[in-house]
């Protein structure tokens, strides 16, 4: 049976690696492009350890027309993308809001003008809970309007899925919450090569000495524990959905829809630090800090309608989330030393 050809933008980061092997392992043929900016060729390599296969492999940038337009052309067999390339980062859009803008939409403007040349009918969009911005109602589900963003980088994703629902394609925006673990060979993971601004990341580089202690931005919020609440879901939970979510839009057409991607529960800062700790018998150095700009409150997610119409419910556990993310470091720190001498 052949194996239909799926463009996968950003691959190489942490949710396209990840999907990358649920992809390969469903039957179809990822074919990757990342420009590694923000990622690393490592997430490639193990992938195809995982897979014990070849991937294939563009260092191409999404911004850049005539590359995108060469891979097309290359690659006709492409019956679906799913784009994930973007700089990601709430807390550096605050302070650069103009690159977010530029390279979070352009790029997209360009894999859809793209998709009208080469008659690509089908789009999977990773989106973020973010467009919600501070919601009125929890669980949040997807018929909330989108608020006020509170970062650029919000702001990116409620533009980019408008301009997706404004364009001829079939289309499923998936709006993740937060994402962390692993794979559990522990060869693929967050290879970003900026500084980690998620929470789980930062935990992690804390236990492994990267950092000599961490902060936790406010704990005068209105939780139970004042630190800010969030639903965080296992990596590979997340790739499984677009798995499913491909399998769908490509037996179905005149799709337009969106998606919650995330377990559909709210977890503290504080929570996940103690979580952590005890499942990986560490300490975890901490000190209280000022809340984070653009950072909102608390937000977990009503999965209903992915649980409905695609039949997916998350079945990794929290516990083996941080127990991967700490596997991944473990691994990770010994190919940055090994990599080193």
């Amino acid at each position: 049976m052949n194996k239909k050809d799926v463009l996968v933008t950003g691959g190489a980061g942490y949710i396209g690696v990840h999907t990358i092997v649920e992809l390969y392992n469903s039957g179809y043929k990822p074919i990757v492009v990342d420009n590694l900016s923000n990622s690393s060729i490592k997430n490639i390599k193990g992938a195809e350890q995982i897979l014990n296969d070849k991937i294939t492999f563009y260092q191409y940038d999404c911004s850049d027309f005539d590359q995108m337009d060469k891979l097309f052309g290359e690659q006709i067999n492409i019956e679906a993308v799913i784009h994930f390339a973007a700089f990601k980062s709430v807390e550096e859009s605050v302070r650069e809001p103009q690159k977010y803008y530029t390279n979070n939409i352009g790029s997209l403007e360009i894999i859809l003008d793209l998709m009208k040349k080469y008659k690509v009918s089908n789009i999977i969009f990773s989106s973020s809970c973010t467009v919600y911005g501070s919601p009125d109602i929890l669980p949040v589900n997807e018929l909330a309007s989108f608020k006020k963003a509170e970062s650029p980088y919000g702001e990116t994703k409620q533009l980019c899925e408008k301009l997706i629902d404004s364009s001829k394609t079939n289309s499923i925006s998936l709006r993740y919450f937060n994402p962390v673990g692993s794979h559990k060979s522990g060869l693929i993971g967050d290879c970003s090569s900026d500084k980690p601004n998620n929470l789980v990341p930062i935990i992690c580089e804390v236990a492994s000495g990267k950092r000599n202690s961490m902060k936790i931005n406010g704990k005068d919020y209105d939780t139970d524990d004042g630190t800010c609440v969030r639903d965080y879901i296992h990596v590979v939970d997340l790739a499984r959905a677009h798995v499913m979510a491909l399998d769908h839009i490509l037996n179905n057409t005149n799709i337009k829809t969106a998606y919650n991607l995330g377990v559909g529960k709210g977890v503290s800062v504080q929570e996940v630090i103690n979580s952590f700790e005890k499942i990986n018998n560490l300490k975890i150095s901490y000190e209280i800090g000022p809340r984070r700009v653009g950072d909102i409150e608390k937000i977990f997610s009503d999965n209903s309608k992915i649980n409905d119409e695609l039949n997916w419910f998350p079945i990794m556990s929290f516990e083996s989330a941080l127990e991967s993310a700490w596997r991944w470091e473990k691994n990770h720190k010994k190919i940055l030393k090994k990599d080193s001498n």
